[in-house]
């Protein structure tokens, strides 16, 4: 639903290049370093850390998460919806896609 060509072939094809592939590397380790944040977490509640304790480090994990969002999200607006830009069906719908994505952040 709302997804263009060039976005499901390349899906399809499982070979997609979007605007972040530049910059994968250092996105895939802000992600590692979220998710070993996660697990901490999991041996925190397992070794029965006090709460305050364990609800200051979700709160830092929710905010590395929404940084990652937030740079995607400034990605997709100076790319995708800049590339769209001389077609003004598609850069609505590129917009959209990103009002919505803003939607979901602001509601979590």
């Amino acid at each position: 639903m709302g997804r263009d060509k060039g976005r499901e072939s390349a899906e399809v094809s499982g070979m997609a290049d979007y605007w972040y592939s530049t910059d994968k590397k250092a996105l895939l380790a802000r992600l590692r370093r979220i998710e070993g944040q996660v697990r901490g977490l999991q041996r925190m509640v397992e070794g029965d850390e006090y709460c305050i304790d364990i609800l200051t480090q979700i709160s830092a994990a929710d905010k590395a998460l929404k940084a990652v969002a937030v740079s995607l999200l400034e990605g997709h607006i100076s790319h995708c919806v800049m590339e769209a830009g001389n077609d003004a069906e598609a850069a609505a719908a590129k917009v959209k896609e990103a009002s919505d994505a803003i939607a979901r952040l602001v509601r979590s």
